[in-house]
């Protein structure tokens, strides 16, 4: 890839980047462009200054006969070229300081932007990854997505911040350069075009590597992330196996080569630099050489020398600062499109509807010839599915392991969409803004409680703020769902930690709690996907009688044990994505002789 081709492609993914970017962020970027041009001009002035302040100190009569000096003169009624001398050095050494005080502030306020619009950046990853649908991201590997936000926009970070450090220094690149010309022109020449053709070189041999690095750095990133998460993950098999070394041999081969190209990037930005600066001194040695030659005596044009000097000492770090600005750029290209790519998923604005009023059915949610599979080119996981649930009824599905049990549940709470045929809740097909009212009246259980890292209250009142949780709401479900007597027998109650993934507290007593976070919703659509799998056998009893006595509830089962489903109102016995039965309970021990087995199975 030429780097014609590679500037293109960045400046590409600099402007879509642009684009995620809120207009008050584009106003503060405006903002720090025009500062940084007020930079280059504090530059100007500071280089400007040197000539008379040398001058003043070799040969204070030239600079005190001067035309342009006679105006600062007689305006400061000085009468002799001695009387100078103090008016220059402040002037110098206030531009000097200007020029210095501006630049700093310049860095402060464009390194804060770069991290406040990275800030803007990930939450809105975070944002538009969390509004998805669930079939992106059953299709997705979380990895990818942690390591964007925490990582990638790391990336983002140094892109932005860079991108303006390679501005600033064009923009003082520009300054210094044309107040080199003001003061000997070919010199300048010379300076500028040996300096380029070396960092136009550079850049032209190692381009390659810069784009080997920036693909490792992308996809070593995402390694990191899945390492780590696997083995704390699973961190009680990772110590029951004794697998700890395996596991740090996987994080190992991620991140050995993340850092080695990271580091091969920074060698490539700084490297040059020592080079550059043993160059800019030869030349400013050859130059002092060849004036001695040409003019014998230096005295008059030491002035100008010492311009020419300064003027190179202040050109150097600006080449380098681009330099190193567009390596660190050119290294993150691929972090950056990763970044960009979660940046371009869409968010209709209908998904940030957060008060969305719950959709209550009247009659009975149906489906009608509904058939799935996950991608164009899977198989058939459901296949002529046809039922209706009722309101205020207790469903029970049943079948053997992939049997399309979970799938056809996620079809029902609208997660999934079938491939063929419709669901429909009273008679209207359950699509668009339909299923985000229709999920904001169902409440989940799963057979896999998640919970957080905090209290049993917040666990219990999962996704609400702490400042707006309902105690007493809380301490209802809690009761319902048959673990109040433990919260409250401990000394914190409601506010005891449970630990990441509640690592605390036993799987009967999280599956409780998961239980209780469904109960608290408050909806009137319950689904248990094994819900009550991790529960003895009393507990359960005493969880589904109190779940029985509720009312205005619609219930939907997939129970491991039978005897769970055995209340059902109708139960549904799949069989390779079909229905093969349904009916009651007894019903279906006299006809379906699978179902029958299963009972038989269960009771033993």
């Amino acid at each position: 890839m030429s780097p014609v081709t590679s500037a293109y492609k960045i400046l590409d993914l600099l402007m879509r980047l642009w684009q995620h970017l809120s207009s008050r962020r584009h106003r503060q970027f405006w903002l720090v462009l025009g500062l940084m041009l007020v930079s280059a001009s504090a530059e100007i002035i500071s280089l400007s200054a040197v000539l008379p302040f040398l001058g003043i100190l070799i040969s204070p009569e030239t600079v005190f006969n001067h035309p342009l000096a006679s105006n600062v003169v007689q305006v400061l009624n000085i009468t002799s070229a001695n009387q100078l001398v103090f008016p220059l050095t402040v002037t110098f050494i206030s531009a000097a300081l200007m020029a210095g005080a501006i630049r700093i502030f310049v860095l402060w306020i464009s390194t804060r932007l770069a991290y406040a619009s990275a800030t803007d950046l990930s939450t809105d990853i975070y944002e538009r990854t969390l509004y998805q649908p669930y079939s992106v991201h059953l299709n997705r590997s979380s990895d990818a997505v942690i390591s964007a936000i925490i990582q990638k926009v790391d990336s983002v970070v140094a892109v932005l911040t860079n991108s303006l450090l390679f501005i600033s220094a064009a923009v003082l690149l520009g300054a210094i350069i044309s107040t080199i010309v003001v003061i000997d022109p070919f010199i300048a020449f010379i300076a500028v075009v040996g300096f380029s053709l070396i960092y136009g070189l550079v850049t032209w041999l190692i381009r390659y590597r810069l784009r080997r690095n920036s693909q490792c750095i992308a996809r070593e990133q995402n390694h990191v992330v899945k390492a780590l998460q696997e083995g704390l993950g699973g961190i009680r098999d990772v110590l029951l196996n004794g697998t700890q070394q395996v596991y740090c041999d996987i994080f190992y081969k991620a991140q050995y080569p993340l850092k080695r190209a990271v580091g091969n990037n920074l060698f490539i930005g700084g490297s040059p630099r020592f080079a550059i600066e043993a160059l800019g001194i030869t030349l400013i040695a050859f130059l002092s050489y060849g004036l001695s030659i040409k003019y014998g005596d230096l005295s008059p044009i030491l002035p100008t020398l010492g311009a020419l000097v300064l003027g190179m000492q202040r050109l150097l770090p600006a080449l380098q600062q681009g330099y190193n600005s567009w390596v660190t750029i050119l290294g993150s290209h691929d972090s950056i499109a990763d970044v960009i790519e979660l940046l371009d998923q869409p968010l209709p604005m209908k998904e940030l509807v957060t008060d969305l009023e719950p959709l209550h059915f009247q009659d009975r949610i149906q489906f009608d010839k509904v058939c799935f599979r996950y991608g164009s080119e899977g198989p058939w996981v459901l296949d002529d599915l046809n039922f209706s649930v009722l309101k205020g009824t207790k469903v029970g599905i049943v079948g053997r392991t992939g049997s399309g049990k979970s799938t056809t549940l996620d079809l029902f709470m609208g997660l999934l969409l079938p491939t063929v045929g419709t669901i429909s809740v009273d008679g209207q097909p359950l699509n668009g803004n339909r299923i985000e009212a229709w999920q904001r009246a169902i409440a989940h259980v799963p057979q896999s409680i998640y919970l957080t890292d905090s209290t049993i209250a917040e666990n219990i009142a999962f996704g609400v703020p702490k400042e707006k949780i309902d105690m007493d709401r809380v301490k209802q479900a809690a009761r319902q769902a048959q673990i109040s007597e433990f919260i409250e027998s401990s000394a914190k109650g409601y506010n005891a930690c449970v630990g990441e993934r509640g690592i605390r507290i036993s799987g009967g007593q999280r599956q409780r709690i998961g239980i209780a976070r469904a109960l608290y919703k408050k909806s009137t659509v319950l689904v248990f996907d094994e819900g009550t799998s991790a529960l003895d056998n009393e507990t359960e009893y005493s969880v589904m009688r109190a779940v029985k006595e509720l009312n205005n509830f619609t219930i939907i089962l997939i129970a491991h044990r039978l005897t769970t489903v055995q209340d059902c109102d109708i139960i549904i016995e799949l069989e390779l994505g079909k229905i093969v039965a349904q009916g009651k309970y007894e019903h279906l021990l006299k006809t379906s002789p699978s179902f029958r087995r299963k009972a038989f199975v269960s009771k033993k």
